[in-house]
């Protein structure tokens, strides 16, 4: 018996989506064109029947809902703060209907910083949320800019892990470095190919070097695609540890005990073996990154069967994430896992339709 809980799994609204593609071409974030393919508009849309059902069918017993990108991040205050209200509000609502089956990570208007500590601060209390999904920039302004160091407060002192979802790079350095070829093969570049996992370990490496986690020992944010590049060069990175002298401790430290690393549907064991050589299997974390991939049954059970500790086995599927994001469990669940939570391949309870 084994249960599922998948992290990343993404989900938009209306307003955002429009939002995003009514914005002026400088300022738009092409990456946006990315959530157009085959039926995947209409799943990301959806956080009710045919969620649950495409759950069911994968073998997937929790999803921790969060909005797909680039979320509300690009654009102007006062509309991202509507916007992430609206969401995290849906969300909810979602989540109440659903209560054994979905979660909720907080959409944040991080066009303003003030605004997104109140935002946060709204829904600390709320059983549907119980992470943060965040992007490395703002605009021009990176995560670890000091006008963010309050909401990292925030979310430390409230358990809430950060995941920093990659996104595009700037224009600037996409001028610079992923120009020069056909537009399609352009985006491709700057996105999924390689420029969206350079951000995101960029700004992870960046929260370490100012001090972040130093000033927030509790706050713990996740990186998926098995840690965005950063993991791969974690010898040579940590070799910062020379000229950041300002640290408590090395690099490579604070990604063993304040970064979670998330599958993001590469269900690829040399992954997973390469991981373990610079991370602990408690920081490793399942997420199906739907609709984008689609776990099914069989690929995530010779995944998970790779490691041959059954121990090891279940923090990835649902431990680890039971853990981080304060899940809570329930003797009725097999294993002591988030109820009803059923077996890999076994029948599950769906809970009401929504009204």
């Amino acid at each position: 018996m084994r249960n599922v809980i998948a992290i990343e799994e993404h989900w938009t609204t209306d307003g955002i989506d429009r939002a995003l593609r009514a914005r002026p071409v400088p300022s738009r974030d092409e990456s946006v064109a990315l959530n157009d393919s085959g039926d995947i508009p209409e799943r990301l849309l959806d956080i009710g029947e045919r969620r649950i059902a495409a759950m069911d069918a994968a073998g997937v017993d929790l999803q921790i809902l969060s909005i797909a990108p680039p979320g509300t991040h690009g654009l102007p205050a006062r509309e991202a703060i509507a916007l992430s209200r609206e969401a995290n509000d849906r969300a909810g609502e979602a989540v109440s209907r659903y209560p054994t089956r979905l979660r909720a990570m907080t959409t944040l208007p991080m066009s303003d910083p003030d605004a997104a500590v109140t935002e946060l601060e709204r829904t600390a209390n709320a059983p549907a949320h119980v992470g943060i999904m965040s992007y490395g920039r703002s605009g021009d302004r990176p995560l670890d800019d000091p006008a963010y160091d309050e909401l990292l407060a925030t979310a430390a002192a409230l358990r809430r892990p950060v995941f920093i979802h990659p996104q595009i790079p700037p224009n600037a350095v996409r001028d610079a470095s992923y120009r020069g070829f056909d537009p399609t093969v352009e985006l491709a570049l700057a996105t999924f190919g390689w420029g969206w996992h350079m951000e995101a370990g960029l700004a992870a490496l960046r929260l370490i070097l100012r001090g972040t986690f130093d000033r927030h020992p509790d706050l713990q944010i996740v990186l998926g695609h098995w840690g965005e590049m950063l993991l791969f060069a974690l010898d040579r990175v940590d070799s910062l540890s020379n000229v950041a002298t300002g640290l408590d401790r090395r690099v490579a430290e604070y990604v063993r005990t304040n970064v979670h690393i998330a599958t993001s549907g590469m269900l690829t064991p040399r992954l997973l073996r390469h991981a373990l050589d610079f991370t602990s299997v408690d920081r490793i974390l399942l997420s199906g990154d739907y609709p984008f991939h689609r776990l099914d049954t069989a690929t995530l059970a010779d995944f998970l069967g790779t490691l041959p500790d059954r121990e090891d086995q279940h923090k990835i599927a649902y431990a680890n994430a039971q853990a981080l994001f304060r899940l809570e469990p329930s003797s009725s669940g097999p294993d002591g896992g988030t109820a009803p939570i059923g077996s890999l391949t076994g029948s599950r309870r769906s809970a009401p339709p929504p009204p």
